[in-house]
């Protein structure tokens, strides 16, 4: 599992519609005053640089990011997913007009925390995690760790601000990473009801990713919104034909606006007969 690096698929299709979910979710959440709580299990790094070795090796963020960099049609909550790429660009040569590298989740939320927000991210990886420590140095509201990111979401709900955001994006390199996510996500469930938890998923093999997904449909959950863009039809060959976002208690008005995203995303980033769900799979 440790061998996963995200920087191989970083800002891909996946990555596009998972971050603009995410920063609506965040922005959705700030409608109140109140303090929250956002923390992520598998962090990865601070941010992934498109021209180095991992990213030139897939070239996938061109049929992501890459589509999106020069769009002037975009609606307004992709727009404000690349503004925060842009954001993120301003340090290079020509400032943020060139697209040379992309934030991970934790950078995304970090563009947009309040002073009375705080981050808890866990990353396994020795690399990614010395680079996300260093990203995160002086940033007083953020508490970075080395420490398996599914026990750490049970030892950190419910949060002291009793709002919060969980996002759970693990490798799934390895079969049983099915079954410990969802047993995770129900347990953390029993202990803060009221957070919001977002878990991406690839969709490799189908009947093992909807496993998943059925064993939180069957747990008495409610509110439980699928969110999700296949580029291809499902495929025994390998390599992952969609990815989807799973939310339990998404903040007002998400299931909209991402049918919004993915009404626009999928002309531009479908490749052979792929199509996009925003369905309630378990209601109130």
């Amino acid at each position: 599992m440790l061998s996963y690096r995200h920087g191989f698929h970083a800002g891909n299709y996946a990555d596009v519609l998972k971050h603009a979910i995410l920063l609506q979710v965040i922005e959705l959440m700030q409608k109140k005053d109140k303090p929250f709580v956002y923390i992520d299990t598998h962090s990865g790094a601070g941010g992934y640089s498109l021209k180095d070795e991992f990213a030139q090796k897939t070239g996938e963020y061109k049929d992501g990011i890459g589509r999106l960099w020069n769009r002037t049609d975009l609606p307004v909550s992709l727009a404000f997913y690349v503004e925060a790429v842009r954001h993120f660009n301003e340090g290079n040569e020509n400032g943020g007009d060139d697209l040379e590298w992309y934030p991970g989740s934790p950078a995304f939320v970090d563009m947009h925390l309040r002073d009375n927000d705080r981050m808890v991210l866990h990353e396994l990886h020795g690399t990614d995690f010395e680079l996300l420590n260093e990203y995160f140095e002086t940033a007083r509201q953020v508490q970075v760790t080395k420490w398996d990111g599914l026990s750490g979401l049970l030892a950190n709900v419910p949060p002291l601000e009793r709002r919060g955001v969980v996002l759970i994006d693990p490798s799934y390199e390895i079969k049983t990473d099915y079954d410990a996510v969802a047993d995770s996500i129900i347990k953390a469930y029993r202990k803060f009801a009221t957070g919001v938890y977002l878990l991406w998923y690839p969709v490799v093999n189908r009947a093992q990713t909807e496993g998943m997904l059925d064993k939180l449909k069957q747990s008495g959950i409610r509110r439980q919104l699928r969110i999700e863009q296949a580029i291809k039809p499902d495929s025994d060959e390998f390599g992952m034909t969609a990815a989807g976002l799973w939310v339990i208690n998404p903040p007002w008005q998400l299931d909209t606006l991402a049918s919004e995203m993915l009404e626009y995303l999928h002309p531009l980033l479908n490749v052979d007969g792929g199509n996009v769900r925003v369905e309630w799979e378990v209601g109130e």
